[in-house]
């Protein structure tokens, strides 16, 4: 993406989220706090309530010589309905905060609400208020999502088990190709994925497969090894020249807001051979201990390494 970079997971934005979880309070009704996809709230009803919040800004997530302004209205509602797809939840309604450069007028928060609206009419999501300010720096769109987990509780990054296949819902890699600008969630995937009554630990790549696998280990307190000849992978478009090859691009581009699963063997076989998520495909299994290694198709075992897509910044004192 056109500002963020490619680099060890845990620095920058990860180090003052790592810093921000240790320095919260637990409250009786927060159920699931920072750590996961969404967050989910006990308010007295049957089901938890979901929340999940995300902000693009102009130059870092998106740029207006690439992307109309419907398809950044799009982008940021459909990155919160990922999250929500993440804990398997249903969306229910959101909220926008909108901060729009004065020099561009009234026009461009149109054409972004009309993006926006068109996706939200699709999922059947009510966009119910938020915010708008004018500013002299770059468009900044913040969409939070509010949603029901489903009965039996969200499903979180912190279930995986050893034996667990791993298992994702479509292609990854250069979603900059356009991909993270026009990607429908995988709410209807992840409904599947329960279905199936298998599945222990779901989260969304956003951040790069290798990135976002720690997420779920981490919290799960498991390894994986992956096997690389069974990622699917976008094509790397032509015209790039950055020397990486689709492998790398489909480890740490991120954007790419597929589903990753950890779903009990039985399960996954009977996912797999059922195909009712069309592009599913199991790269890999969860192991004991704590490492993730990554199966080359010539049968070397490496290292997975922890990088992905971060926004880097300077940390302080």
């Amino acid at each position: 993406m056109p500002l963020a970079t490619f680099g060890p997971h845990r620095d920058g934005e990860f180090a003052l989220i790592d810093w921000i979880r240790r320095h919260v309070d637990p409250h009786p009704r927060l159920t699931v706090g920072i750590g996961d996809d969404a967050a989910a709230l006990d308010l007295g009803d049957e089901q938890l309530a979901l929340v999940a919040t995300d902000m693009l800004v102009e130059g870092v997530h998106f740029l207006f010589s690439e992307a109309t302004p419907e398809q950044v209205g799009h982008k940021a509602l459909a990155v919160n309905l990922s999250d929500i797809a993440a804990m398997a939840g249903i969306p229910v309604a959101a909220v926008v905060c909108l901060a729009l450069p004065r020099s561009e007028g009234q026009e461009l928060g149109r054409r972004l609400h009309s993006g926006l609206a068109r996706l939200a009419q699709q999922i059947g999501v009510a966009v119910a208020g938020g915010d708008t300010t004018s500013t002299d720096g770059p468009l900044v769109i913040s969409v939070t999502v509010i949603g029901l987990s489903p009965p039996q509780g969200p499903v979180l990054r912190s279930g995986a088990r050893p034996g667990d296949r791993l298992l994702v819902t479509g292609p990854l890699g250069s979603s900059r190709s356009g991909h993270h600008l026009d990607f429908h969630p995988r709410l209807d995937e992840a409904r599947c994925l329960l279905q199936s009554g298998g599945l222990h630990a779901l989260i969304d790549i956003s951040d790069g497969l290798a990135a976002d696998l720690y997420h779920l280990l981490d919290e799960s307190r498991v390894g994986a090894r992956v096997r690389a000849s069974d990622i699917p992978m976008r094509p790397v478009p032509a015209g790039t020249h950055d020397g990486r090859t689709p492998l790398d691009h489909a480890l740490c581009d991120g954007e790419d807001f597929e589903l990753l699963a950890a779903v009990e063997p039985t399960a996954a076989e009977a996912l797999l051979a059922a195909s009712p998520i069309s592009d599913l495909t199991c790269i890999g299994q969860i192991t004991s201990g704590t490492a993730a290694e990554l199966e080359m198709p010539d049968g070397r075992v490496l290292p997975l390494p922890r990088i992905g897509y971060t926004h880097p910044f300077d940390p302080g004192t």
